[in-house]
C-alpha cells in the first residue's frame, strides 16, 4: 500500500519542500524558511535534505551536523503532506536509519513545541526520549514565546530497537 522511499534531495526539490512546509497550519508546528535560507542550508556543508516520496515528494527532513565531533545530529525540520496517517512515522524512521547508517552519529536529537502532542507521540513511538525543556525559547511570528521539548535517540537505543524488531518478526 505504501511504497515510501527515501533519497537525498536535489536542488529541484526545493519548490516541493517549500510547498510542504507552507501547508495550512504548518507554520505553527513545523516552521518555514525563505528560499534564500533554504538555499544557504541546502548548498552549505552542515545540512542534509532528505525526501520521502512515492510518485512525488510527500515528506522532507533537514538534518544538521552529521559531522559533529560529539556525534550529535540535529533533526532541524520534518514535514509530511498528510499528517495523522502514519506517513510521518514511516518517513522519520527511514530518515533516522539513514542518519545512523551514513554518519558517525551517536545521538539524533530534536526539539518540538510543547503543545505539539501528535509529534511527541510519534517521536516516542520511534524511541526518542524527553531530555528536557527550553522554556519560552522560541519567538513565533505573532510575537508569542513558545516552549520547546528536547528529545533524543541514541545509536545504542536505535540498535536495540532494530534488534528487537527483527527477533519479534514472524
Amino acid at each position: 500500500m505504501y511504497n515510501l522511499t527515501l533519497r537525498r534531495a536535489l536542488p529541484a526539490d526545493l519548490d516541493a519542500i517549500m510547498a510542504l512546509e507552507r501547508r495550512p497550519g504548518y507554520e505553527a508546528l513545523v516552521g518555514r524558511s525563505t528560499r534564500p535560507q533554504h538555499e544557504a542550508m541546502f548548498f552549505g556543508a552542515r545540512h542534509v535534505y532528505l525526501i520521502g516520496e512515492r510518485e512525488t515528494a510527500v515528506a522532507f527532513a533537514i538534518l544538521r551536523d552529521l559531522d559533529d565531533a560529539h556525534g550529535n545530529v540535529y533533526l532541524q525540520r520534518i514535514a509530511v503532506a498528510q499528517p495523522g496517517e502514519g506517513e510521518g512515522a514511516r518517513f522519520l524512521k527511514l530518515a533516522i536509519d539513514w542518519a545512523f547508517a551514513h554518519s558517525a552519529a551517536h545521538r539524533v536529537h530534536l526539539d518540538c513545541f510543547d503543545d505539539n502532542f501528535r509529534a511527541h507521540t510519534m517521536y516516542a513511538k520511534l524511541g526518542f526520549t524527553r531530555d528536557g525543556l527550553l522554556r519560552e525559547a522560541y519567538l513565533d511570528p505573532q510575537g508569542r514565546r513558545r516552549t520547546l521539548v528536547l528529545m533524543a535517540l541514541t545509536r545504542t537505543e536505535w540498535t536495540q530497537a532494530a534488534r528487537s524488531s527483527t527477533t519479534s518478526a514472524p
